[in-house]
């Protein structure tokens, strides 16, 4: 068979690069199992794959291409079992309802968050009662945040406190596009989340000091005032709070968020100063430089450095994938071997996926995998290594690393765009720019600064060197709000549908991974993927899951049904609507009619006018009003229930129908609706166990 001939011959070929689609495959299975809605359709896809695998098998008769496909089949299972086992082993009861509840609990972590002024708790309740003294089950792990000044002396991991607090379920989306906070902390074992009130008694205060990470975090924030400390501690511990929430939305609109989470960059800069210190200082000793591998101790000594700092920072996903990094690529250098290949990437990525398989559809682990291996995927270009290649001239060297900089960013936004549009709903024009600047900075300036400035600081001498670490941070500001600041600095957009975002993701793993011709076939996949994801249409209308809040779409942006809406909820509406605009007042956009308690709207989409309704305060709306005005609208948004005469002429979506859909989108041309909750959905953070009774 002519063409079984080729795909021999192609597989042939690509026999190195096979092997890096191990996690890739793996990967697909376990995004399957989130994509798909329940064990039926999970037992399926097993079920079609498993045949796959077996007819490959029967049909192998030594062929590379077969075993590949068998092969593949085997980690599209495993990928969907891992998901579906990890789900099951993590599950823990989740709270029913909102509720009151006086409670005693044992603290379990304490996290300062500095620039909001609260403290975030992780309690274990003991017991608890609701409003009317009737005792309650709350979850085995809920989590609580507390006003800074209401945090008592004492307070601290094992101390035993009582509290009133305000609990919920964990949240879902907003609406469709939003963040799913339910299932993250379904896989962090959260119950409920709230937050507590004054005043907190400790019935038994912590019997240990605060850990390291804190104390440490602690001592940089009291050394470097603001947001440059903040950024002090997340480089040496991962702890973002200290940072002001303008200054870090500076630091997202430039480009350089990345630089605040703990991830390669950090752990590679934390690596090679550690082993250009250990050689440096060993070699000192001509003795032991003579009779021992100065290297392989520096080596050592980096790896050692590597999993203290990943402890140290907390063990994110970005930490512990750069972690195994950085131990592969020491044990490449002690054996003589090239350190960073894709293959490298590729173990990280499988080790990941195999203890948290959960972290494949979270943003963190995506934007850091995405950017390691279109790095790695370039530098392993035959032109590029030729192009950056040792030079006689060392003007023509510098400008050649200054291009290989440059073309680093371009390549590493260019990966991150999709991420960044089905995440975040936002693109940046000049990240790339930025970084080339940022980077360095942070890795050979303020990186080198802080190691010194702790290494000084138990004996008294850290202060220049942390004074000069806040100059150096105070730049590195400057520059994200300069950058921020410039016109199109962000480009933001509605959300993006699931399967372009799949697409373009193909595409680009097909670019990277292979090394024939073939892999240019990846290409209009990405093109395509991209186009559909930014070419998504704006929402006409946006309601939340409790019915309480609404964005209508408008020329100049969203238009907000409450004006008192909190700082989150209108960041959320603005940018599910694709808008990056501040949000504007319903009540105050021509046409609208808003009273108290009700607004009433119109949209002119498709040909007609669509007449919208929506209530706006708790306050009883007279029914005989209610049902006459729902007959004369087309949509009608309320968070009560509304009475069954109420029937409005296209869709009625009061607090019985938002508790089936979640958050809901709707397009009016062609008259569409997206919905939060998918009636079939059987994931178990949909359908959970859910304590809170008597």
């Amino acid at each position: 068979m002519p063409r079984l001939r080729r795909a021999e011959q192609w597989a042939e070929a690509e026999r190195n690069q096979i092997p890096l689609w191990t996690p890739v495959l793996l990967g697909a299975g376990i995004a399957a199992w989130f994509v798909l809605p329940d064990p039926r359709a999970w037992g399926a896809l097993m079920l079609a794959v498993g045949g796959v695998g077996l007819a490959a098998a029967t049909l192998a008769d030594g062929g590379r291409v077969m075993r590949a496909v068998g092969l593949a089949a085997v980690l599209v299972l495993a990928g969907i079992l891992l998901a579906w086992a990890r789900a099951e082993s993590v599950r823990a009861p989740v709270l029913a309802r909102p509720l009151m509840a006086d409670m005693v609990a044992e603290v379990d972590a304490v996290e300062p968050l500095a620039a909001r002024q609260i403290v975030r708790l992780m309690l274990r309740p003991v017991e608890a009662r609701d409003g009317r003294g009737h005792g309650v089950r709350l979850p085995p792990r809920i989590r609580v945040s507390l006003a800074q000044d209401d945090t008592p002396v004492g307070l601290g991991r094992g101390a035993r406190i009582r509290l009133r607090a305000r609990l919920m379920p964990p949240a879902g989306p907003v609406a469709p596009g939003g963040y799913d906070f339910a299932r993250a902390a379904w896989f962090q074992g959260i119950g409920a989340t709230g937050r507590g009130f004054a005043p907190v008694q400790v019935l038994h205060p912590a019997d240990r000091a605060p850990g390291l990470r804190q104390r440490l975090s602690q001592r940089i924030t009291a050394q470097v005032a603001g947001s440059a400390g903040g950024i002090a501690a997340a480089l040496a511990t991962g702890d973002v709070g200290a940072i002001g929430q303008d200054d870090a939305e500076a630091m997202r609109r430039a480009g350089l968020a990345h630089l605040l989470s703990v991830s390669g960059l950090h752990i590679t800069a934390v690596v090679g100063i550690v082993m250009i210190l250990t050689i440096r200082l060993l070699a000192l000793w001509p003795w032991l430089a003579l009779r021992l591998r100065l290297p392989l101790l520096g080596a050592a000594a980096g790896a050692v450095a590597a999993v203290g700092y990943t402890w140290l920072t907390g063990a994110e996903v970005p930490t512990i994938r750069s972690c195994v990094a950085a131990m592969l690529v020491l044990v490449a250098l002690a054996m003589g071997r090239e350190a960073m290949t894709l293959r490298l990437v590729a173990a990280g990525a499988l080790i990941v996926l195999i203890f948290r398989p959960e972290a494949l559809v979270g943003a963190s682990f995506q934007l850091s995998f995405a950017a390691i291996t279109a790095i790695v995927a370039v530098h392993e270009h035959p032109a590029i290594r030729r192009w950056l290649g040792p030079h006689p001239d060392w003007r023509w060297a510098a400008l050649r690393h200054v291009g290989a900089l440059l073309l680093t960013g371009l390549v590493v936004e260019a990966a991150l765009m999709p991420i960044a549009v089905y995440h975040f709903h936002k693109a940046g024009l000049y990240g790339a720019l930025a970084n080339i600047i940022a980077i360095p900075w942070t890795t050979f300036v303020a990186m080198p600064l802080e190691m010194i400035a702790l290494l000084l600081e138990p004996i008294g001498l850290g202060g220049p060197f942390w004074w000069l670490l806040g100059q150096v941070l105070g730049v590195l500001l400057t520059l994200a709000h300069a950058v921020s600041s410039m016109p199109g600095s962000v480009v933001a957009l509605p959300v993006a549908s699931g399967w372009a975002f799949g697409l373009a993701v193909t595409g680009g793993l097909w670019i990277a991974l292979w090394r024939t011709r073939w892999r240019w076939f990846g290409a209009p996949a990405v093109v395509i993927g991209l186009l559909v994801m930014l070419a998504a249409p704006t929402p006409d209308l946006i309601v939340t899951g409790d019915g309480r809040h609404v964005g209508i779409a408008t020329r100049q942006g969203v238009a907000l049904l409450r004006d008192r809406a909190g700082d989150y909820m209108r960041t959320t509406l603005s940018e599910l609507s694709g808008t990056d605009a501040e949000p504007l007042a319903l009540a105050e956009q021509p046409g609208a009619r808003c009273g108290r308690d009700m607004c009433v709207t119109g949209l002119q989409r498709g040909g007609r006018l669509w007449r919208i309704a929506a209530t706006r305060s708790g306050y009883p709306v007279p029914w005989a009003a209610l049902i006459a005005l729902c007959g004369q609208m087309d949509i009608v948004v309320a968070d009560r229930r509304l009475p069954k005469a109420c029937r409005p002429r296209w869709l009625k979506l009061d607090n019985v129908a938002l508790k089936r859909t979640g958050g809901v989108t709707m397009r009016l041309d062609p008259p569409t609706v997206r919905m939060v909750r998918d009636p079939g959905d059987r994931h178990p953070w949909s359908t959970t166990e859910h304590p809170g009774g008597r």
